[in-house]
């Protein structure tokens, strides 16, 4: 008998996987009852949010809220009901039995019932100056950050849905925005296309990529490169938004949960994924509203899900 497997091994009545909003969230309402549950943070604690520096459409904080102390709050109001947050990383999961096991970094993990709250990630341009101005004028949420960014200039990168979505809301603020495209068509539906094309904010650049930002404190330029011409342009802008698509964080998980083409999990209105006692919470399972609010929301369902499916199974 493996070691793992001996009768008198630890087995976590409840698992969470993922820091963010829906993990933390989750751990709150497992800790609030009485099932311990045990948080593995990932790389970061706080998820993409902690990317954020301010939040200023999360209920209870008139004011905004730093990203990463609202990550900060939420890991210690989940602690203060007995919650425990390691900061470790899962890279094997098994869920062909019960208890489920999961390999991290550092050792081996059983548990009865497992939340998913792994986040999705979103697709960079991995260009110069990207990584060192996010959270300073590169963005990956218009939600989350257009406010900032009254009477200002901003560039979109993108063609789909989302770009024009987001680049139309971004009209609500900036004074003007300027799409990036690296086709002379968009992929987005025919009514967005009409939409963006009557609204007189917004201007485009196509068959072109961004291939720099530009700044020191915040965005001042982007570096733009026509695809065709090779010919480049500096373009003056106060903000980046890339929506060029998201990733949920789910890799690990194919082949063992029933998921959609693009990989997010799938789930039922109860947050339970294709097996039972496995549920998901936030955006590893959200590919339309990725808010930090609904993420929250859905790993206090997912919470309370599991707390009834570990009850049952005491009848």
């Amino acid at each position: 008998m493996s070691e793992t497997n001996k009768p008198d091994a630890e087995i976590l009545n409840v698992l969470i996987l993922g820091s963010g909003p829906a993990g933390l969230s989750a751990a709150i309402y497992a800790a609030r009852a009485e099932l311990e549950p045990l948080v593995l943070t990932g790389l970061e604690l706080g998820g993409q949010v902690s990317l954020t520096n301010v939040i200023e459409n999360y209920p209870g904080f008139p004011d905004g809220v730093g990203g990463s102390e609202l990550g900060e709050l939420m890991q210690k109001q989940a602690e203060h009901f007995g919650a425990k947050v390691e900061f470790d990383l899962a890279v094997k999961i098994d869920l062909s039995e019960r208890p489920f096991r999961v390999q991290t970094e550092n050792k081996e993990i059983q548990a009865k019932a497992l939340i998913i709250a792994t986040g999705a990630s979103p697709i960079y341009l991995n260009i110069d100056g990207e990584k060192e101005l996010t959270g300073k004028g590169v963005s990956y949420c218009a939600t989350c950050d257009g406010w900032f960014f009254k009477n200002k200039s901003v560039t979109v990168v993108g063609g789909g849905d989302s770009a024009l979505e987001e680049a139309l809301f971004l009209t609500r603020f900036a004074s003007n925005v300027t799409i990036v495209h690296r086709r002379d068509i968009f992929r987005a539906s025919a009514i967005l296309q009409k939409r963006v094309k009557e609204n007189s904010k917004i201007k485009f650049v196509l068959n072109s990529i961004v291939t720099r930002v530009i700044g020191t404190e915040k965005v001042e330029a982007v570096l733009i490169k026509d695809v065709i011409t090779e010919d480049e342009t500096t373009l003056t802008t106060d903000g980046l938004f890339v929506f060029i698509g998201h990733v949920p964080n789910t890799l690990m998980l194919k082949g063992q949960l029933d998921m959609t083409e693009l990989g997010y999990i799938k789930i039922d209105y109860l947050m339970q994924a294709s097996i039972p006692g496995v549920f998901v919470a936030g955006e590893a399972a959200d590919p339309d509203f990725k808010q930090v609010v609904t993420s929250a929301g859905m790993g206090a369902a997912a919470a309370i899900q599991a707390t009834r499916f570990l009850e049952n199974e005491k009848e």
